[in-house]
């Protein structure tokens, strides 16, 4: 029987479990997707014994992804790109690691809004972090010619930039809404938002029309952020697709079966964080 898991620290709010248990039973597969809390100083002892272990890789989360990466012995571009893996599987006798945000984020976009590229406009994204990384590196590879870097901290968005090229411009966090008003998509990668709580505080009032707004956080489906861009006549786009669809090429790796993000599934972990 093939397994893998998530890890994390902690690990307990984890709806990767539900999604390849949904899979698994669907494809009449013989598996198992648990979660494993795992300490920070634990992790690459963890990781080492993954064939010990009899797993045949994992996912990874907060706050590990960094280590995984440095852990792995093959690195996909899309890790190198980010700094950072969240999917990690055995090849060979090695330790092979990838970051599917990216997969995860364009594929869920391109699945709700077909024509988002179809405007040369830039594309702002709010946050600086592993996730914003991971998206930026995504817009980069579809061919956007500006991404505009908004972030409390300026020196993290500056090494961001640095690290991506001249594409990437870091903007003024007080200018986020200002110098976002011809985006082509505005992305929040920042936590807040998350549980509801907090406000990024965002002027739709001079946006153009058809500016997609997106939010990473998918705790509530519905964030202040997507809220106030709907009431605005914005086009919208959760953070639940994104989750869904990372999830894919792990599952291809460990179970053999490239599965489908349905609307059945979906629902099912819609319903799961709208009960929590």
């Amino acid at each position: 029987m093939k397994r893998a898991c998530v890890i994390g620290w902690p690990i307990e709010h984890s709806r990767s479990p539900a999604i390849h248990g949904y899979w698994l039973a669907h494809y009449g597969i013989e598996g198992s997707y648990t979660k494993r809390a795992v300490p920070v100083d634990k992790i690459e002892t963890f990781l080492r014994a993954l064939d010990a272990e009899g797993l045949a890789g994992c996912n990874v989360t907060i706050p590990h992804k960094e280590a995984a990466f440095r852990t792995a012995d093959v690195r996909d571009p899309s890790a190198v790109a980010v700094g950072a893996a969240n999917t990690l599987w055995l090849e060979k006798g090695q330790l092979c690691a990838a970051n599917t945000d990216t997969y995860g984020y364009m594929t869920y976009l391109a699945s709700k809004v077909e024509d988002w590229s179809r405007r040369d406009a830039p594309v702002a994204i709010l946050g600086a972090g592993g996730a914003a990384r991971a998206i930026a590196y995504g817009f980069l590879e579809a061919g956007v010619s500006e991404i505009r870097i908004f972030n409390r901290s300026a020196e993290r968005a500056e090494a961001m930039a640095q690290d991506f090229g001249p594409r990437l411009r870091v903007m003024q966090w007080d200018q986020r809404s200002r110098a976002s008003t011809e985006a082509s998509v505005l992305v929040n990668t920042t936590s807040v938002g998350l549980k509801g709580v907090g406000s990024l505080e965002m002027d739709f009032a001079d946006f153009h029309p058809d500016c997609i707004v997106s939010d990473i956080v998918y705790v509530p489906l519905e964030t202040p952020l997507i809220r106030e861009a709907r009431r605005h006549g914005l086009r919208t786009v959760d953070g639940l697709g994104m989750l869904l669809h990372q999830a894919v090429p792990g599952f291809e790796k460990w179970f053999g079966v490239r599965p489908e993000v349905t609307d059945e599934l979906y629902e099912k972990i819609a319903a799961d964080i709208e009960a929590a």
